[in-house]
């Protein structure tokens, strides 16, 4: 199994697939948005982290920019009903912070947001992840009650989140708007602050 890269980039393709030289062998290599957009033009010297894939047919090779994504592309892999393709798009469109936050958020919105995930999958994949994701844990400690101050929260972030996707804002904008916000405030207030970052943007 291949599971890096160190070479430099001999030809990049439009369909997301790179081809690095490493010691005079030529390696296509899948590799998601944000990694594409990163590389440079031919010749200029990568590293990638790589899963590879082995299907009946073909070795596939999946490149990530940092081991977190590849983490993230393999726990996606290990979800049922997720295939390279799909885990690839999750992580085109969300980063692995931006990824755990929703699976502890349990933002089912926010992943509906990646194309081909409707409701369904998006809610099986964030029971899914939950064990696979290296999450901080959320239990609070001893004395400090039994998680409904925590679980108030997350519903309160869901609803706001909810009610600025009714209001045309898109995953990533809502995202950053509620990201900081105070956990002790209710949904209209949480809506009153989101509203004002994205005013402030």
């Amino acid at each position: 199994m291949i599971g890096s890269l160190r070479g430099t980039v001999a030809a990049r393709t439009a369909d997301g697939e790179v081809v690095v030289e490493v010691g005079g062998v030529g390696y296509r290599v899948v590799v998601p948005t944000g990694t594409a957009a990163a590389l440079g033009s031919a010749g200029t010297a990568v590293f990638l982290h790589v899963h590879t894939h082995v299907r009946e047919d073909a070795i596939v090779l999946y490149g990530f920019a940092h081991d977190d994504e590849r983490r993230c592309f393999e726990a996606l892999l290990g979800a049922h009903g997720v295939g390279p393709s799909l885990a690839l798009a999750v992580l085109s469109a969300l980063s692995p912070a931006a990824l755990s936050t929703a699976v502890l958020e349990e933002d089912v919105e926010t992943l509906c947001a990646v194309p081909g995930i409707g409701r369904k999958t998006a809610a099986r994949l964030l029971i899914d992840l939950k064990s696979r994701l290296d999450l901080p844990d959320l239990t609070p400690p001893s004395g400090s009650g039994d998680g409904a101050t925590t679980r108030s929260a997350r519903s309160a972030r869901a609803e706001a989140r909810a009610a600025l996707a009714e209001l045309g804002y898109s995953a990533e904008e809502i995202r950053a708007a509620l990201d900081g916000q105070r956990d002790d405030v209710g949904v209209e207030e949480l809506l009153r602050l989101a509203l004002r970052e994205l005013a402030a943007r």
